[in-house]
């Protein structure tokens, strides 16, 4: 099935020949559709914190930040922008000369609204020698679409999300890798007033991320009186998927095999290379301006002093199981930790003798630990999974809810 020219290939990536197998059989089987055990609510999977609770927790966090603990903001930015204008490239590649489609039109009509829509009058001007409003007025409308997405106006069709201007201020618009240094600045700064931040990124962006950080943090550190301590990296080839033909085989172009990035979830690779007790992760492109800022701020630090809280009692629970000094009563504690405030459950812990249960408590929670926002969607389930049972994210479930298949998680 493999050619030598192909076993250097995968050696040259860092990917064994048994992993690239296991992904053909995967193609060939199939993936399993997950079991659901039931919805996810409040007190079943779900906590809804009251005002005390929030005010805990936000004085947990400030409590950490005061300390000598890490924090980091961990931001995955390699998403091109060409999926965003799709309708406009088809506008480009269209017969027609005037916005047609809903898209289209709709574009052409907000087109002052985009925080890029000075830098596009710019670029008009000097490519077209004239302004948007007149090349719009006589028809050129394509023109205009030419100078947003292509190299010799904004390039916009070719960079990532994390350098398209975002959002419009007074003084000057932002792109989002600016926000999230703002962010950053509100709710991640330590008793050093350091902010730490890194960007995973495609490499071939790697310079113009770079150059962004270093044009803008300047003038923020100066703003919020801090110093950002930014970082970047890229995704490992060895957690790409190998591309495959319709009947499963190897793909392979001008010989050699053809291979995709892996989704986001390979980036779990470059977050286990950074040293951090609490790490912020989110999008590049889900940011909000000032305006809606203080909401995003606020529960960050809520879910964050959560997390403080929680990490504060794992630690301890753990302490104590490595001591082997606990009593039976201790354990159940501990069963009711999990259920309570990690949302895992395993009805059968009752079968197990003590010595068991503490293997098995220890192995649940010497583990890092996530917590996330609810979203309130119409369709959250419990998923069953080996020993534990807990909400995450899934697109696939099986057929008594496949049409109901996307669920979030609480504090897994």
């Amino acid at each position: 099935m493999f050619t030598e020219s192909d076993l250097q290939q995968l050696k040259d990536k860092g990917i064994s020949q048994s992993a690239i197998e296991a992904q053909l059989q995967h193609f060939k089987q199939g993936f399993p559709y997950l079991e659901l055990q039931g919805s996810a609510t409040p007190g079943h999977g779900m906590l809804v914190p009251d005002e005390a609770d929030e005010a805990a927790w936000l004085a947990a966090w400030q409590g950490f930040l005061k300390g000598s603990g890490r924090v980091l903001k961990f931001v995955p930015a390699s998403g091109a922008a060409s999926r965003m204008f799709k309708d406009l490239y088809t506008f480009l590649d269209a017969a027609y000369e005037v916005p047609t489609t809903k898209a289209e039109v709709a574009f052409f009509k907000g087109i002052k609204d985009f925080a890029f829509y000075e830098a596009l009058e710019v670029a008009c001007r000097r490519n077209e020698g004239t302004g948007i409003d007149a090349l719009v007025a006589k028809g050129a409308y394509k023109a205009v679409v030419r100078n947003l997405l292509m190299p010799q106006g904004l390039n916009y069709g070719a960079l990532p999300k994390g350098l398209l201007l975002f959002h419009r201020y007074p003084g000057a618009p932002r792109t989002s890798v600016v926000e999230h240094l703002v962010e950053g600045a509100l709710y991640a700064c330590n008793a050093q007033r350091e902010v730490n931040l890194h960007f995973t990124v495609s490499p071939e962006h790697l310079p113009l991320f770079e150059a962004a950080v270093q044009a803008t943090a300047p003038a923020l550190e100066a703003l919020f009186g801090l110093k950002y301590n930014v970082s970047f990296s890229v995704q490992k080839s060895a957690t790409d998927t190998l591309a495959a033909t319709a009947d499963n085989q190897p793909f392979r172009e001008d010989g050699r095999l053809v291979f995709r990035p892996g989704g986001h979830g390979s980036l779990i690779e470059n977050l286990n290379d950074l040293d951090a007790d609490i790490v912020f992760i989110k999008n590049i492109d889900n940011v909000v301006p000032d305006r809606l800022k203080d909401i995003t701020v606020r529960y960050k630090q809520v879910l964050a002093g959560l997390l403080v809280q929680l990490r504060a009692q794992t630690f301890e629970y753990l302490r104590l199981l490595e001591s082997g000094q606990y009593t039976h009563e201790q354990l159940v504690d501990i069963i009711h930790f999990l259920q309570r405030g990690l949302c895992t459950r395993y009805d059968d812990t009752k079968l197990l003798e003590d010595a068991e249960l503490a293997v098995y408590l220890r192995h649940k929670l010497n583990r890092p630990i996530r917590t996330t926002g609810m979203v309130r969607i119409p369709c959250r389930f419990w998923k069953v999974r080996r020993l534990t049972c807990q909400t995450r994210p899934r697109r696939r479930c099986s057929n008594k809810a496949r049409t109901s298949t996307l669920s979030t998680w609480c504090a897994v």
